[in-house]
This record gives C-alpha cells, sequence and structure tokens, in this order.
C-alpha cells in the first residue's frame, strides 16, 4: 500500500489560482505514482469565490478536501487546522499561488526517505520582482530574530517544507494562540535539508501581503520567540536612571559654583522627550508581550470552521 502525502494550502482570495494550482499538483502527482496524496484546500475567510472553486475541485476529484473559516483567522490559523486535518505519513505545506514550485517536490521527498532527512524546506535565492525597500528589510528581519532567539530561520526560506508524520505531531502539540510557523518550524528542531530556488512570480491574482503587514508579522515573530525586547526596556530604564542622577549631580555642583541654574533649559526639554519616549517605547513592548499573554489566558479557539467536506473532523 502507497503511503499518504497530505498536501496543506491556505488560501485567503485565491480565487484565480486554484485551478492554475491544480493542474500543477496533480502532473507531480502522476509523476510521484508510488504515493498516494490528499489535498487539503483551507479557505481562510476569502471574500471572492475561492470556496466555490475548492468545492468544484471536490466535485471533479475526491482526493481534494476543503475547510472553510467563519471569516479570516490569518494563515497561520489555516496552517494549524491544515496540519490538524491531515491523515499523511507526510504533509507538505505550500501556497497556492505557484510561488512555491511543485517540481520541487520530488526531491524534497527524496532528502526525507533517501537521505535520512525529517523534513525538506524550501529557501528563496534571489527575491526578483520584489521592491528592493521590502528585501532589505527582509533581511534584516532574519538577521535580528536569529541573534535574539532561540528560533533557527534562514534568510529566504519559505513555508514550503515537506515534513514527516512525527514533525507534523509535534507542531501540532504546540497549540499556542499567537503562532509563527517559521519560528516553530525551527524552535523544534529535527533534522532539515534546504532546497534553494530562484524567486517565482505569482501565477494570478495579487499578493496579500503589504508591507505594514509583513511589518507586523516580523513583529509577531519576534515578540514570540524572544524576550529581548523586555531585557533592552530594562536596560534602557538602569540607563537613563544613571544619566539623571550624574545630571542631578552637575546641575546642583553649577547652580552652587555658577548660581546660573536656568540656563540650558531647551536642552534640558530634549532631554525630558527623550526620556519619556524611550518611558513610552518601553511601555509598548511591555503591553505587546501583555496582550499576547491575555490572548492566550483566554483560550479560545485558533480557528472556527464553518463549511468542510473532511468526514469525521475534529
Amino acid at each position: 500500500m502507497n503511503e499518504l502525502i497530505s498536501v496543506i494550502v491556505p488560501c485567503y482570495n485565491e480565487e484565480e489560482a486554484l485551478p492554475y494550482f491544480y493542474d500543477e499538483i496533480t502532473k507531480i502527482e502522476k509523476k510521484m505514482d508510488n504515493f498516494d496524496f490528499e489535498l487539503i484546500l483551507v479557505d481562510d475567510g476569502s471574500k471572492d469565490k475561492t470556496l466555490d472553486e475548492m468545492k468544484k475541485l471536490a466535485q471533479l476529484d475526491s482526493r481534494v478536501k476543503y475547510i472553510s473559516f467563519s471569516r479570516n483567522f490569518g494563515k497561520e490559523s489555516a496552517i494549524y487546522a491544515g496540519f490538524k486535518s491531515s491523515r499523511g505519513e507526510y504533509c507538505v505545506l505550500m501556497d497556492a499561488d505557484l510561488q512555491d514550485p511543485p517540481a520541487l517536490l520530488p526531491s524534497m521527498m527524496n532528502a526525507i526517505k533517501c537521505e535520512g532527512y525529517d523534513s525538506a524546506a524550501t529557501r528563496r535565492v534571489s527575491r526578483k520582482g520584489e521592491p528592493p525597500v521590502r528585501s532589505f528589510f527582509a533581511r534584516m528581519f532574519y538577521k535580528i530574530i536569529n541573534r535574539i532567539s532561540d528560533a533557527d530561520i534562514v534568510d529566504g526560506a519559505r513555508d514550503y517544507r515537506l515534513m514527516t508524520r512525527k514533525m507534523v505531531d509535534t507542531i501540532l502539540d504546540m497549540p499556542e494562540y499567537n503562532r509563527f510557523s517559521k519560528g516553530i518550524f525551527g524552535w523544534i528542531g529535527f533534522k532539515t535539508k534546504w532546497i534553494e530556488f530562484e524567486n517565482v512570480e505569482r501565477v494570478a491574482g495579487e499578493t496579500k501581503w503589504s508591507f505594514w503587514k509583513l511589518f507586523m508579522y516580523s513583529l509577531e515573530g519576534i515578540t514570540a520567540f524572544s524576550v529581548l525586547p523586555l531585557q533592552l526596556a530594562s536596560v534602557f530604564g538602569i540607563l537613563f536612571s544613571f544619566i539623571a542622577f550624574v545630571m542631578i549631580i552637575v546641575i546642583v555642583v553649577r547652580t552652587l559654583l555658577f548660581g546660573d541654574p536656568v540656563s540650558g533649559w531647551p536642552s534640558t526639554i530634549c532631554i525630558i522627550m527623550l526620556i519619556g519616549g524611550i518611558q513610552l517605547l518601553s511601555i509598548g513592548v511591555l503591553g505587546q508581550y501583555l496582550a499576547k499573554t491575555y490572548l492566550e489566558t483566554k483560550h479560545r479557539p485558533i480557528y472556527i470552521e464553518k463549511e468542510t467536506n473532511i468526514v469525521d473532523y475534529d
């Protein structure tokens, strides 16, 4: 009996891309005829006809399964739902826009079956077609998070990754509400082979990731896997307290010697504003961590399922 590969595809407004994706993944399935496939499409509250396209594919192919959320919960929730519903000995996570080339799947499977890896992950070696500013900040994010956290995140890493069932089950054992999958993949360890490829443009539709969304997502990753921002807030507090103590002594001595207590008020105002800004920044950092703790303690579901064709789905 052939082993089963679960292909998990988070979708948000991918009505145009889904038919192209299905055609390409079907070609790869035929080449890998020594494996069985199930295709799990997760509709993350799309506003177009993505769900209708999923249903059409499910009618044409019994291997196609779909899950539809009650609203947009985000890609991380869609990834978790896909993992939770998968039945395969192997799971592969990929996007519907074909920026994750399905043609790499045979070599990814070879890395696991023949080379002894637990997962085969992909990374882009170029960012052709991407705005230079966005590429610069992306590279800076990878450098920063690898220095301040225990998560091993390779520069240019994609979510496109083939994993063994053991690795997927380990991920599911981490049911945290605030999820950052790239960090989770790196944090749990397991032996991973990185497969490089050139950047590929979307086959259809438009990207859903604006610069602002990517920036907020990067903050999610930093606060999820590092407490350094909190430590820096403490360092700033100690530093400016020391500076303030020194300046008090300087002012007292200068007043006693020269009798000029009011000179330099513009610089004093600037210093007050600087210290006030640092204080507000530190409070903001603390608020980010507190907000995450608050959301975790609510124990709300990671997603809410509205509709699915998966039988006996938990």
